[in-house]
């Protein structure tokens, strides 16, 4: 079965036209629900789908627009990712082995349905959300829209393959490591890593030692600014509890001539990753444009250090605390396990060395930004692999190979703040590329309102795939 249409009309359209009466909330969510199922045989999105209890909320909502009653995504299907509580769903987190229905909605959820919105389902994560690919015994590969020979990256892959392939308008992903931003940048998304705090992480209080966080995933700036300030706000254990922000005013505004600092140099990650010759074309040209449009752009080199040293320890204590409350150890792939035993090593004084360290990076980095507004880096070193790529790879292989891959990602998830993705271009192959624009403590507003300048001039959100082809394309076993 292939669907023959996708619906790429976006978040704040779906809205819209829901409010104006043009839709009702069941005709989207039935639409969503037939996408979901037309395309699960190949692209394979989603671990969970919730088509009775969806289509029941699609119908409460349409009782509730008839009634007068007005949210910001009243009606709206959306999708969260599978390490995010919905009750009465498991929380696999990409793996296998049965796990117990979630009693009760994590905070970003239950602030989605606040909003209004009709959650469809839970997309696939590999498993803990380790690794820059979505792919697993647990559920198989989850494929890119764009080709489906290649991971949607990873970990959020599959919110971003759902939302890239007109599944849904929007969805919420976590990044750790770059688990937004990776697969925005391989499926021509903008992905929002938003500032550590701004969407509450709850019952988790302070996940993998403050690296991850929650954020959407979307076609439009305006669409994951909605979708930002519709589940941004702490829950009152939240270690993590900054202001709010104006997402959405933020899109709409212009950000005014900025100084940007260009890098190309990643941190040290001991694999030698400089990006691959058409990264670093689709980048510079991303650059070319912002100078066009006003801003002093120039290279620049952020100085680093040795921040890696605490990330790995960091990460990996983390990955140990949430392997250890597996019911069935065996059932993790081997390099959780591995990852299991070093996190234990790592974790307590180590992780508070590092999560000590941070004051220090904060001053050393931020001296940046006394000089420039917004840092400009690519968001991958390379374009997105194919599909089986780190197959049979040890866990140090895995990680040499990831850290040559995706080196830029992840050290503002040890610093704690926002950067946004946006789609950069295309290989000569045909496959999506991403730049971050990253900034200081709190600085999501003038990010959006630049990624937003850049949207209006670059028009990437009118380029789509074809659900067509990669729908129907064969897929081997």
């Amino acid at each position: 079965m292939v669907m023959s249409t996708a619906d790429f009309s976006g978040l704040a359209e779906q809205a819209r036209k829901v409010k104006e009466g043009q839709t009702t909330s069941v005709e989207l969510v039935r639409a969503a629900l037939q996408r979901i199922e037309a395309s699960q045989p190949t692209l394979n999105a989603f671990r969970h789908v919730r088509a009775e209890a969806a289509l029941a909320e699609a119908e409460e909502a349409d009782r509730r627009l008839a009634a007068g009653e007005r949210a910001p995504l009243l009606g709206v299907p959306l999708a969260v990712k599978d390490d995010t509580d919905v009750a009465g769903l498991p929380t696999h987190f990409g793996c296998q082995g049965e796990r117990a229905p979630a009693v009760a909605d994590g905070e970003a959820v239950r602030r989605l349905r606040a909003a209004g919105a009709v959650v469809v389902g839970k997309t696939n994560s590999c498993e803990l959300g380790q690794w820059p690919f979505t792919e697993g015994p647990a559920f198989g590969a989850t494929r890119n829209p764009w080709s489906t020979d290649h991971t949607p990256g990873g970990s959020s892959g599959g919110s971003a393959a759902a939302v890239a392939a007109g599944l849904v308008p929007a969805a919420l992903g976590s990044d750790g490591g770059g688990s937004i931003r990776i697969p925005a940048a391989w499926t021509h998304l903008v992905g929002i890593k938003p500032q550590r705090g701004r969407v509450s992480l709850h019952p988790q209080t302070d996940a993998f030692n403050g690296l991850t966080v929650n954020g959407p995933l979307a076609r439009t700036v305006a669409d994951a600014a909605l979708l930002l300030d519709a589940v941004q706000g702490s829950h009152p254990e939240d270690l993590h509890r900054p202001d709010a922000v104006d997402a959405s005013a933020a899109a709409r505004r212009e950000p005014g001539r900025l100084r940007i600092a260009l890098a190309w140099r990643p941190p040290l990650t001991l694999s030698g990753a400089r990006p691959h010759p058409e990264v670093r074309r689709a980048v510079a040209d991303l650059a070319e444009a912002l100078a066009r449009l006003g801003h002093h752009v120039e290279e620049a080199r952020p100085r680093y250090g040795l921040m890696g040293l605490g990330f790995v320890s960091r990460g990996t204590a983390g990955v140990a605390e949430y392997a250890a409350l597996h019911p069935e150890p065996a059932l993790l792939d081997p390099r959780t396990r591995t990852a299991l035993r070093n996190g234990r090593l790592l974790g307590g004084p180590i992780v508070r060395a590092a999560r000590a360290r941070e004051v220090r990076q904060h001053r050393r980095i931020g001296a940046l930004f006394d000089t420039y507004d917004v840092l400009l880096t690519p968001t991958t070193a390379a374009p997105p692999p194919r599909i089986g790529t780190f197959d049979g790879l040890g866990a140090w292989r895995t990680n040499a190979a990831m850290a040559a891959v995706c080196p830029y990602a992840w050290p503002w998830n040890v610093l704690g703040w926002p950067g946004v993705n946006v789609p950069a271009g295309f290989t000569s192959e045909g496959l999506p590329v991403g730049a971050q624009l990253l900034g200081p403590e709190g600085s999501e507003e003038p990010l959006i309102s630049l990624a937003a300048q850049l949207e209006a001039d670059r028009r990437w959100h009118e380029r789509r795939p074809d659900p067509l082809r990669t729908w129907s394309a064969p897929v081997e076993q």
